[in-house]
């Protein structure tokens, strides 16, 4: 309540400005898909809020839904010329239009949006297209837990194997990925083309320090990467960045031993970011 009363009490950009730059974050990585500009802030905004650089993260499934009558070759051409045009990453959220599974997506059951087999489509025009750059970028892929309209067991990161094979000079970063941690830690594991986070996961999960020990089970700290999925409430930012580095602190001394413990919790929360993204 005593939050709560706060917020209501202080400017919106006072407040979420406030909470932000109490992260110490140097730099955001933006998905521009969500929340929509008419409910949330451009990705230029939120980086003045928090008094740091920001990048935006290009949604595939966007850029289709905005395209015209010749959706497969829009979409290659802006994905050609996202890295030109300041993109850090891709992003695709086809566990919520059908699965991770292409190859077993259904045909599509509303108009309003691009899902099911049409989507299969244009992913595969996307990540085709970037393959042939000089230089791909990543391609975030929404893995796990989320809203209701998504069907759990066919967001598992697992289901992406035929995708990552298929796509060798793509850096794939698995995004938010519970309850499937092991699963993306064995896919990081095996696969040197793929990263993961606990975005979403830390702070949701109420065992953050579990989380992140299982997805070390596997997976060396050089293919883990911080990040919160934080939107819409600013308190997230702040609770991420915090739980985040008490369950790093808790469970890199553990595995590691003190002495090592800090230059790994740097690569988690840092160095590895600047590495995928080239940044």
């Amino acid at each position: 309540m005593a939050v709560y009363e706060r917020r209501l009490a202080t400017d919106p950009g006072e407040y979420a400005s406030l909470l932000l730059r109490a992260t110490g974050t140097e730099l955001l990585c933006v998905d521009e898909g969500f929340p929509p500009l008419d409910v949330g802030t451009s990705w230029r905004e939120l980086g003045a809020l928090a008094g740091c650089d920001a990048r935006p993260v290009m949604r595939i499934e966007q850029t289709a839904e905005g395209a015209g009558a010749d959706v497969l070759e829009e979409v290659a051409r802006a994905v050609s010329s996202a890295r030109a045009g300041g993109y850090v990453a891709l992003k695709t959220i086809a566990a919520y239009r059908g699965g991770l599974d292409l190859d077993a997506l259904p045909e599509p059951t509303r108009t309003d949006r691009l899902e099911g087999t049409p989507l299969r489509a244009v992913l595969t025009a996307a990540l085709e297209a970037n393959e042939q750059t000089l230089d791909p970028l990543p391609v975030q892929v929404h893995t796990g837990f989320g809203d209701s309209d998504l069907l759990l067991p066919t967001a598992n990161p697992a289901l992406l194997k035929p995708l990552i094979e298929r796509f060798p000079r793509t850096t794939f970063v698995l995004l938010h990925c519970y309850p499937f941690v092991r699963e993306a830690g064995w896919l990081a594991h095996v696969y040197g083309n793929v990263f993961f986070d606990l975005s979403l996961t830390i702070p949701h999960v109420s065992r953050p320090a579990t989380a992140l020990a299982e997805a070390l089970e596997l997976a060396p700290v050089s293919k883990l990467l911080y990040a919160s999925d934080a939107a819409r409430t600013p308190e997230l930012y702040l609770l991420a960045a915090t739980w985040w580095r008490d369950a790093l602190a808790e469970v890199l001394s553990a595995l590691l031993g003190d002495s090592r413990a800090p230059p790994a919790a740097s690569m988690i929360l840092r160095e590895n970011a600047l590495a995928v993204y080239r940044l």
